[in-house]
């Protein structure tokens, strides 16, 4: 049996996202910078599309700028920032994705910018009070938070509005990487009075290579990417037309089926949960799976056994594709930056499961099986 339960590093393609990209890649390869028919209609394809995304956030179509993925729109919101906005202290956490974390030590060694690191607890939840507490010692800066609203390893999620609310009374920017959590929970960008929110359409079961930025009509950024003007001058080189459109197609589908994953994915993992507990009663959770967290993601903390630096090769030998962290740090051999930050034994193998709509009752007692035979449990 193959099983896939990596879906936090990607996702599957849906087989509806692949339908709606094909006739655009065979029929509108007009670039949409050009004046005559063909560049006008994929024009039309990405302004529509760019519309859909508004809607679906509740945002104006001129906030959403089209990008490769989350980690550019990560990237452009903190040098931007930076650069355009007069931002010289930044408020972020250690357990942040790379995106954010480093590009925030990097202005901070390169630009002199500020750099303040909120608390966090054991199970991944910011510190509200901390979060306060930088907010008013360094209100004569200008600040921008930059906080996850799901973090990818261990799902433990930021609540945006309290977070926004502070934001406002400090009159600080607020950006949130949502790239875990877009198409997964309904997103109100009025409702959270947020600066930038960021995304990646391969998270939700669309193509990689695209993504978005949403910046608040109110703010005001020049490019990263310089070169040309598409995106409204925002983002130089001509857009990736086809993977907007599978973009927009697989936003559709989650949101139309959004109730019904949810319940389904959420009974999986539950499940998983009290197999495992059942198998390897002395295993642990990493986060807080039952409680306020990502419902795709479940990082399991193992005992102590021999094959610990192989287990996860032995999964994969065995047909199950899970990781041992957030992909992006895939080959460097430095372990989990966030579970290493909350303290968790190192020295004890961690493995992310992350669900999807496609996995199966099957494919988790499969795993729970395969696990319980690599560790030779006895029940």
């Amino acid at each position: 049996m193959k099983v896939y339960l990596d879906n936090a590093a990607t996702t599957p393609i849906d087989p509806e996202v692949v339908e709606a990209m094909i006739p655009v890649m065979k029929e509108s390869y007009g670039n949409p910078s050009s004046i005559h028919n063909f560049g006008r209609k994929s024009r039309a394809i990405i302004e529509k599309a760019r519309k859909k995304v508004a809607f679906y956030i509740n945002a104006a179509p001129s906030e959403i700028f089209f990008t490769a993925g989350g980690t550019e729109a990560d990237n452009m919101v903190l040098r931007s920032a930076i650069d355009d906005l007069g931002v010289n202290h930044i408020i972020t956490s250690q357990i942040e994705h790379h995106a954010v974390i480093d590009t925030a030590e990097i202005m901070n060694e390169k630009k002199g910018v500020k750099l303040s690191i909120v608390k966090v607890d054991d199970k991944g939840f910011v510190d509200l009070n901390h979060l306060e507490e930088l907010l008013e010692e360094n209100k004569e800066l200008k600040t921008l938070v930059s906080l996850m609203h799901a973090n990818n390893e261990i799902g433990s999620l930021l609540p945006l509005k309290k977070v926004s609310d502070l934001c406002r009374k400090f009159e600080a920017y607020f950006h949130s990487d949502t790239v875990q959590t877009m198409c997964h929970y309904r997103i109100d960008v009025r409702e959270l009075d947020i600066d930038f929110i960021t995304c990646s359409a391969h998270k939700f079961h669309g193509p990689k290579g695209v993504g978005f930025l949403y910046v608040n009509e109110n703010i005001q950024i020049n490019p990263m990417i310089t070169g040309g003007a598409q995106e409204r001058n925002m983002r130089a080189g001509t857009e990736n037309i086809h993977g907007i459109v599978g973009l927009i197609k697989a936003m559709e589908i989650a949101h139309r089926d959004m109730s019904e994953h949810e319940k389904h994915i959420k009974r999986l993992k539950y499940y998983m949960v009290e197999q495992l507990q059942k198998v390897m009663p002395e295993i642990t959770f990493n986060g807080d799976p039952l409680g306020d967290s990502l419902y795709t993601v479940l990082n399991v903390h193992f005992p102590n056994s021999e094959m610990d630096e192989m287990f996860i090769y032995n999964l994969d030998i065995e047909g199950i594709a899970a990781s041992g962290g957030s992909a992006c740090s895939s080959g460097s051999n430095v372990g989990s930056h966030v579970l290493n930050h909350l303290g968790v034994d190192m020295d004890r193998p961690s493995i992310r499961f992350s669900f999807s709509k496609y996995n199966t009752k099957e494919e988790i007692d499969y795993t729970v099986k395969v696990i319980k035979e690599l560790f030779a449990v006895t029940v």
